[in-house]
């Protein structure tokens, strides 16, 4: 009977931002809030569904990729990344500096390795007896968290291997075979889904009921306005607006959450999110809906134009940020009005 065995890359870990950096078997980082987000969708992924077992390499950026799968995964020596020696958790202005000589041979000849660096070969040759070790210890089909350079080697394919990526190997009678590369599949955004990942970013519950009282408020607005012909992707809308905060803590949160979301493979969204503290324009359209309902809330109470600017206002200690709020209110305003016209509305 043949076997599936899921290689799953794991997700993004909290690197420094700003550079390129080795990241072998030696070195280690955590998931940052993207990886954990991307992490928190692979209950999800369909493919996924009849797996038994879950494995992860001893490295904590695939055991944390595994956990939303499997609590507790198992640990296995073995999938860990290629180990690449002396250049091993340094960045590539570091390994540059350090061994130019040896940097710049590789551009022509990646074959050429550092000191104490694993051969493809012998990443390949224990990836194997892993992967074969966890089908002895496992039924049915199975899932191993590992890293592109460990599934590169078993493979040869490495340019495909994002992250959480799916590559499919099947098995029988002992001989593995790959079926397919470097998948990346999109699992259906339910609101299941979407709250997952909103609390995989770290929101609280306050922030959840935030989140889920402006999806409300939008999916009436929606309603209302596409029964007077205004043509909205209201199930956009309202994922959009279940997530607009999800990377509420950042720096232009705004910005940051619309980045997150393409990463992950959903542009449309990621443009509402990008626009729902100030749109492009007050064009009535997704992104103007999303954020004309987020400023019609505070907390999980819906408020008043008037009332939810009035408090922000004090907030406000700059002339630029008094200039923006400005601007940001008579867009709110318009949008508002606009919505009225349309629904009868007070």
């Amino acid at each position: 009977m043949n076997r599936t065995i899921y290689l799953i890359r794991h997700a993004m870990p909290d690197i420094p931002l700003g550079e390129r950096w080795c990241v072998g078997g030696r070195s280690d980082f955590p998931l940052g809030r993207l990886g954990r987000i991307q992490a928190s969708r692979l209950p999800f992924v369909k493919e996924l569904d009849g797996v038994k077992a879950v494995f992860a390499s001893p490295l904590v950026r695939a055991i944390e990729t595994a956990r939303p799968l499997c609590g507790s995964p198992r640990i296995m020596p073995g999938l860990e990344e290629q180990d690449m020696g002396v250049w091993d958790g340094l960045s590539f202005r570091e390994i540059m500096a350090r061994y130019p000589a040896l940097y710049a041979a590789r551009e022509r000849d990646p074959s050429l390795l550092p000191d104490g660096a694993e051969c493809e070969e012998a990443v390949a040759g224990r990836m194997r007896e892993a992967i074969l070790h966890c089908l002895r210890e496992s039924e049915g089909d199975i899932a191993l968290v590992s890293h592109k350079g460990a599934i590169a080697a078993i493979t040869g394919q490495r340019s495909r291997l994002g992250y959480t990526t799916l590559t499919v190997l099947e098995e029988e009678n002992g001989a593995l075979r790959v079926r397919d590369i470097g998948l990346s599949p999109q699992p259906e955004l339910t609101d299941e889904l979407c709250l997952a990942m909103l609390r995989a970013s770290g929101a609280d519950d306050s922030l959840v009921a935030h989140c889920r009282a402006v999806a409300a408020l939008a999916d009436e607005l929606c309603a209302m306005l596409k029964g007077k012909g205004v043509a909205l992707d209201g199930e956009a809308v309202h994922a959009a607006a279940l997530m607009h905060d999800l990377a509420k803590g950042e720096r232009d949160h705004a910005a940051v959450g619309g980045l997150w979301l393409k990463e992950l493979g959903l542009p449309q969204l990621a443009e509402i999110v990008r626009q729902h503290t100030e749109p492009d324009s007050d064009a009535l359209n997704e992104a103007g809906l999303v954020f004309l309902a987020d400023k019609l809330v505070r907390g999980e109470q819906r408020v008043d134009l008037t009332e939810r600017f009035g408090a922000s206002l004090a907030k406000c200690r700059t002339t630029e940020a008094r200039a923006a709020h400005a601007r940001r209110f008579a867009l709110a305003r318009s949008l508002k009005e606009k919505t009225d016209r349309l629904t009868g509305a007070e």
